[in-house]
């Protein structure tokens, strides 16, 4: 498996923001809802499995919904997805190195945020309440379950939760860049995709699928979405702008400068 040095994963990551930045609207809202889709599916894949085994296995119950939730992450990076966490560092890498503007990153992340909403919430209407895939039994009691886990967060550790989520994703993104092969690619979104659902980090994306999945099934509110919305929108452009794209900016100013 073939793998670049840091500083080239840099000029990657700043050719790649470069690109979105400069993207059509014609394709940022395919491919943004397309990565809606995606995570949706890699969440609803995590209940499926988890649900299905018995409650006394709750910690392994845990670890099989991380270990499979990273499915949403490959499908965006390997077929092709535009996932608001990863411009989240993408774009701000490039609008650091002065080859975006703030306006073509607040631009992006809005279209972004509409498509990848449409994509998670057709997920969660379709197959999880028009399919009854989240209304069944145990796939029910864990939306649910895990639904309110978020919800009842406080502002401040929703905030800081989401720091932490898209500090992983973010470098899952980053160091994707770095893969020579599709092996390679896998293994290093695998890993820190699967480490931020163990922890139980909030992620902006696949809480527009899980939370209005439980809002389907009557059991949260649209006001409650909204309230844990914004904590983790902020806390995920934090954790995607100042921790990954703000680290490397600083890091690598040097040779990005020499190779700009």
């Amino acid at each position: 498996m073939g793998f670049i040095k840091p500083d080239q994963i840099a000029l990657r990551t700043l050719q790649a923001g470069f690109k979105k930045a400069n993207m059509p609207l014609s394709v940022q809202l395919p491919l943004g809802f397309a990565a809606g889709v995606f995570i949706a599916l890699g969440f609803l894949l995590a209940i499926r499995v988890s649900a299905a085994l018995p409650p006394d296995w709750e910690g392994f119950r845990g670890f099989m919904g991380a270990a499979v939730f990273p499915l949403g992450l490959i499908l965006c990076l390997v077929a092709g997805g535009e996932l608001l966490t990863g411009n989240m560092m993408a774009l701000p890498f490039a609008c650091f190195a002065g080859k975006a503007s703030c306006w073509q990153v607040a631009a992006n992340w809005l279209v972004i945020t509409i498509s990848n909403f449409a994509g998670a919430i057709f997920v969660a209407y379709v197959f999880g309440h028009l399919g009854g895939m989240t209304e069944q039994g145990p796939y029910l009691a864990q939306t649910v379950a895990l639904t309110h886990a978020k919800l009842e967060e406080p502002f401040v550790a929703a905030f800081i939760s989401s720091i932490g989520c898209n500090w992983l994703v973010s470098l899952a993104v980053w160091m994707s860049n770095g893969s020579e092969d599709g092996a390679g690619l896998i293994l290093a979104v695998w890993f820190p995709t699967m480490a931020f659902v163990a922890f139980g980090f909030q992620h902006v994306v696949a809480n527009m699928f899980l939370i209005p999945a439980a809002i389907f099934a009557g059991q949260a509110t649209w006001a409650q979405y909204i309230t844990n919305f914004v904590p983790v929108f902020l806390g995920n452009a934090v954790g995607g702008s100042l921790f990954v794209a703000g680290i490397y900016r600083i890091a690598y100013r040097k040779s990005l400068s020499y190779n700009e």
